[in-house]
């Protein structure tokens, strides 16, 4: 559990300011000196602080941070150096959508997705995309019964809670447009009949951003279907020797068994209550909806993020705002979800290209250039 008195979990000492002056206490991001943290996510806007006893902590509001610092604990038995990874999945999960994972071999992106999965008391799948991967292995098929003399619909591996899909980029377009309407609307339409997906349903899929042979571009319509794409980096010294400790003794794949389910689906159900109860002022409607009408109007964006961007910040932006303890968002939330809500949703021009701009710098810098309301 998360002691509020524990200030080893704290980044800054607590205030004698009364709860009413509570709003406007929290650090611009221009007055935020954090630094991103090395070999984790790449390319994020500084963290937002956890609360301390100024605020007041609902006893609901607690036991969301308790069953989401359970998790961490959980996750941490076998992932090094990936916290604020499993964080950010862990709000996708909330906040109702998909996470794509995006880096080079070896960096604990399938043993991250499958650690997370572990600490949720929920069904499990685990789909590797080939090149010769049909739709019907995904979704499913009509088989013949030959004692009733009918056709029975048999599920794919696709109808679980939490779907990992390796390497989905090594597929072919026609098998990852299988994924378009039960990634978007958690059902799958087949002979005329819809099949629903059970609660919790999300998908986790990972991709290698180096090797072009053997692979496919992601459609932008199934890119716009994840809700986050975190593109991860190699760990820092500390994080890689602290691996090293950990597994010197292993000679077999990582034993999963040590990772114990914290969280079941009712405790998502009740964590995503909390969620839909954080408050959001209407001058951060207004913050969102610039910072995305900016990528439209940006000279180096041929095309722009589009409406989902926005609802997808505002869903994970009051998600970071729980993890904090806080019952209402702050700049900062939005700062730090919109890089990673944004990225793959921006097509830039060829001139930005050939400069080696990234979406991500663009991002950046449209946060900077913004005016954050008070």
């Amino acid at each position: 559990m998360i002691d509020d008195n524990n200030t080893n979990d704290l980044p800054y000492e607590e205030s004698d300011i009364s709860p009413e002056e509570n709003v406007n206490i929290t650090p611009s991001p221009q007055e935020n000196t954090a630094e991103p943290s090395e070999g984790r996510v790449e390319n994020t806007s500084p963290r937002p602080d956890y609360v301390t006893s100024r605020y007041q902590v609902t006893a609901e509001m607690q036991q969301f941070r308790d069953k989401v610092h359970q998790v961490r604990e959980e996750c941490g038995k076998l992932v090094v150096g990936q916290e604020e990874t499993i964080d950010l999945m862990m709000t996708c999960i909330l906040a109702g959508g998909h996470v794509l994972l995006e880096g080079v071999p070896g960096i604990a992106k399938t043993l991250s997705a499958k650690v997370l999965s572990r600490a949720i008391d929920a069904g499990f799948a685990r789909i590797q995309f080939t090149p010769d991967l049909l739709p019907s292995d995904i979704i499913g098929t009509s088989v013949y019964k030959m004692n009733t003399s009918e056709f029975k619909f048999e599920k794919g591996p696709i109808f679980s809670n939490v779907v990992l899909i390796d390497e989905i980029n090594r597929a072919p377009a026609k098998t990852q447009a299988a994924l378009f309407e039960v990634m978007e609307e958690k059902q799958i339409s087949y002979d005329s009949i819809q099949y629903e997906m059970s609660f919790p349903f999300v998908v986790i899929a990972t991709m290698n951003p180096i090797e072009q042979e053997g692979t496919y571009k992601l459609p932008e319509a199934q890119l716009d279907r994840f809700l986050m794409k975190l593109k991860l980096g190699y760990p820092n010294l500390e994080s890689e020797i602290a691996i090293l400790r950990k597994f010197k003794d292993d000679v077999h794949k990582p034993d999963l068994s040590v990772v114990n389910a914290v969280v079941s689906p009712e405790d998502l159900a009740k964590m995503q209550k909390v969620v839909s109860n954080v408050h959001v002022e209407d001058q951060m409607y207004q913050y969102i909806c610039q910072l995305v009408q900016e990528t439209r109007n940006h000279g180096k964006v041929y095309l722009g993020a589009s409406p989902r961007s926005s609802l997808a910040i505002l869903k994970t932006a009051k998600v970071t705002a729980a993890m904090m303890g806080r019952s209402f968002i702050i700049p900062d939330d939005i700062q730090f979800v919109a890089p990673h809500i944004i990225n793959h949703r921006l097509i830039l021009t060829p001139d930005a290209e050939m400069e080696s701009i990234t979406p991500e710098s663009i991002i950046q810098e449209i946060i900077a250039e913004l005016e954050v309301p008070r």
